[in-house]
């Protein structure tokens, strides 16, 4: 599931088109979320950013309740993912950058996560959320690249002695 406008885009739309994502319409989800429940039901996989956008501190955001609540009407488990690395190609922000050579890209998969019916979803959201940051956190642990120039610590997290807004710096920005 993609924001409604990459879509649109002359290279990125045909590609998602063909790649069969989903567009999403943020104000008016409804029609993605039956596509998205339709492709579950039918065996397909459907990746959900639950955070619904890129945090500019490259930290997670508060995770919102839609991919628990598809998993629960499909009938399908999550998979809870983490991917780092990719902030330091295209993100909010910064310009893109697809010239860099032997960028690392770390993708890490944890185990299934039962969203079943009777459970409610926001703690079910809660359970993937605490999973995806242990997730994050091991692959930002793993990550084979240390900037040896401050000056190029813009795609690490404050915490982890980068130069990226802090999760309150971000939200007292988003707040003006």
């Amino acid at each position: 599931m993609a924001k409604e406008s990459v879509f649109r885009h002359r290279v990125s739309g045909p590609l998602m088109r063909g790649m069969k994502h989903i567009p999403v319409d943020r104000k008016q989800g409804e029609t993605a979320y039956a596509h998205a429940l339709d492709s579950l039901r039918s065996g397909e996989i459907v990746g959900v950013f639950p955070e619904a956008t890129i945090s500019q501190s490259f930290t997670l955001k508060s995770f919102k309740s839609g991919a628990a609540r598809m998993a629960q009407e499909a009938g399908v488990p999550l998979i809870p993912m983490a991917v780092w690395g990719t902030q330091r190609l295209w993100t909010k922000g910064h310009p893109r950058n697809f010239k860099r050579s032997h960028i690392p890209i770390t993708i890490r998969v944890g185990e299934a996560i039962e969203a079943s019916r009777d459970k409610y979803a926001g703690a079910i959201t809660r359970q993937l959320r605490e999973r995806v940051q242990e997730l994050l956190e091991a692959a930002q642990r793993a990550y084979p690249v240390r900037p040896k120039n401050p000056e190029d610590t813009w795609w690490m997290p404050a915490h982890l002695g980068g130069t990226a807004p802090t999760p309150e710096q971000v939200r007292a920005a988003e707040a003006h």
